[in-house]
């Protein structure tokens, strides 16, 4: 999964969230709508439906500064589509992930001959953090906000991971948090402040493993993998399935260091051996 994926698949997951922030109005009823536009079909990153204010708000999440065609003609384009097709008003917004001094990080315009076209630019970098800090829906952004000592930052969202209650919203969170975080910070602190405290540390992973029930480790190390790499092969899944209790602690600190499904095949073939 990439980075454009998941903060896709965060805005699809806390839509009101993400329209508080980028709207700055209450909103309600908000509906999220196919992001592929009629015509030649095109697919937008993501699009919601703002009903009580009728509006459709257009998020675009961006890690590289270069496109075919351009960004700024691809934003009239959505514009004009969303237009015909919902026949309301359209707010687009470009949120560019990693930091860049490209010009089309700074102009958020389309001009030509006969035509202008606006939309919002935000640059993660220049954002203050405590927003994203005290939401949850918008915490793994965090590490990508303006700061002085990344160190501190990582520190910061840990501890605010920390806080959230409900176990499977701070799994999830957590996750798309270290995956986010690799677009600014080196692997190995990520690792350490987040990978370590959060998951190693896990007061409920460590009580599966201290009390040897390889079943539920099996199960906790598998939807790891999974949310890291998405459904991993049934021969794969078989191979961890026979893992010791110790093995699969050791499984569950390795596969941060694991670019793609073939260094996790590697490893497991290292335990085999």
């Amino acid at each position: 999964m990439n980075y454009d994926n998941v903060c896709k698949l965060l805005a699809e997951k806390y839509p009101t969230e993400f329209a508080r922030w980028l709207l700055m109005v209450e909103p309600r009823g908000i509906k999220v709508l196919k992001t592929e536009l009629s015509i030649e079909p095109i697919r937008a990153d993501f699009v919601t439906f703002l009903q009580t204010e009728n509006r459709i708000l257009h998020i675009e999440f961006q890690t590289r500064t270069t496109s075919k065609p351009p960004l700024p003609f691809r934003m009239l384009d959505y514009s004009v589509r969303l237009k015909r097709q919902y026949n309301v008003p359209v707010t687009q917004v470009v949120i560019f992930l990693q930091e860049s001094n490209d010009e089309i990080t700074l102009s958020a315009e389309y001009v030509d001959e006969n035509t202008t076209h606006q939309y919002r630019i935000i640059r993660m970098w220049e954002e203050d953090s405590t927003l994203f800090l005290n939401n949850p829906a918008l915490l793994p952004l965090a590490p990508l906000t303006k700061t002085t000592s990344p160190q501190t930052l990582l520190s910061q969202v840990t501890q605010s991971i920390a806080k959230i209650l409900d176990r499977d919203t701070r799994q999830n969170i957590a996750a798309y948090t270290e995956i986010i975080a690799g677009l600014r910070f080196q692997k190995d602190l990520i690792r350490q402040l987040l990978s370590e405290e959060l998951m190693q540390e896990s007061v409920i992973y460590q009580d599966i493993l201290q009390k040897g029930r390889q079943q539920e480790a099996f199960t906790y190390t598998l939807r790891l993998l999974n949310r890291r790499f998405g459904n991993i092969d049934s021969s794969l899944t078989e191979r961890i399935r026979i893992l010791a209790a110790n093995q699969l602690e050791n499984l569950g600190e390795a596969l941060f260091d694991f670019s793609n499904v073939n260094d996790l095949e590697a490893w497991l073939n290292q335990q085999e051996s």
